[in-house]
């Protein structure tokens, strides 16, 4: 199984998954040359993508799609409420509807050699989820645009191999910087995004023997930095009482303009 963020952040996100005989791409936020130039580092063209699984309708996460529907023919999966939103925007109004297949939270979809189950997440879209890859014994998670989290959440993430999880802003840098004040709430709102903090917090409690990368995804350019991220999730996890030692766990960043290294496992 592969792995591969190839921009995470709040200008664009498109996430890689596959098998050796199966190539997913979760969300299309980015240009379709960009994604076109991302596969192609990693062997893949666009024509080897089995399907692209869409969490939810923000710019940030389907800016790319009316390009890639236009010029080529995979599928699009997304809830019936991610769905009609998409169809509702004008720029994807030349989006073919019979292209999408609805998915639902906690039912598995299967794409040839793998499984996808979405998750709930709360967050200020119509049906926006997570997804949960799996492949044999092996789960990959993306847990992105969540203003907050739950048991569920934690349950489904938990004996993640590989894990994209949301570190999107520092609550200080957030508070004191120039978004105006309902966006400041918006953000912070449970129907917004996750801070580092949190971010740390959840995963202290879903730390496995197992995983090969955990990568804090989703940063805000205005209010987040790479280095406060990654730091805050460390000194979390370090001060809580889950028996892991930050240092001694696969942390890194998802970059907003570069790809992440390529998981394989």
């Amino acid at each position: 199984m592969r792995f591969q963020s190839f921009a995470s952040g709040s200008s664009g996100n498109c996430i890689y998954v596959g098998s050796d005989t199966t190539h997913l791409l979760m969300d299309v936020g980015i240009s379709r040359k960009r994604t076109v130039q991302s596969l192609e580092k990693i062997g893949l063209s666009l024509r080897d993508i089995d399907g692209i699984f869409i969490t939810h309708e923000h710019s940030d996460h389907i800016q790319g799609l009316p390009m890639i529907a236009k010029q080529s023919e995979m599928p699009i999966y997304a809830t019936r409420g991610t769905i009609d939103a998409i169809l509702r925007n004008p720029k994807c109004a030349q989006i073919d509807p019979e292209r999408f297949i609805p998915v639902r939270a906690d039912e598995k979809v299967t794409v040839r050699d793998l499984q996808i189950n979405p998750m709930r997440i709360s967050h200020d879209a119509a049906e926006p989820v997570g997804y949960r890859i799996l492949y044999g014994h092996k789960k990959a998670c993306i847990c992105t645009d969540l203003g907050c989290y739950t048991a569920y959440t934690a349950e489904c993430l938990k004996d993640s191999d590989v894990l994209l999880i949301e570190a999107n802003h520092d609550v200080n840098m957030l508070q004191v910087g120039p978004y105006p004040y309902p966006l400041k709430q918006r953000i912070l709102g449970k129907f917004g995004h996750l801070s580092n903090l949190s971010s740390g917090e959840l995963l202290s409690g879903i730390l496995n023997n197992h995983m090969k990368a955990i990568f804090l995804g989703h940063l805000s350019q205005e209010n987040n930095l790479p280095e406060l991220a990654f730091e805050t999730v460390r000194l979390e996890i370090n001060a809580s009482k889950c028996g892991y030692h930050a240092d001694e766990l696969p942390i890194r960043v998802a970059m907003r303009k570069e790809a992440s290294p390529l998981v394989e496992f």
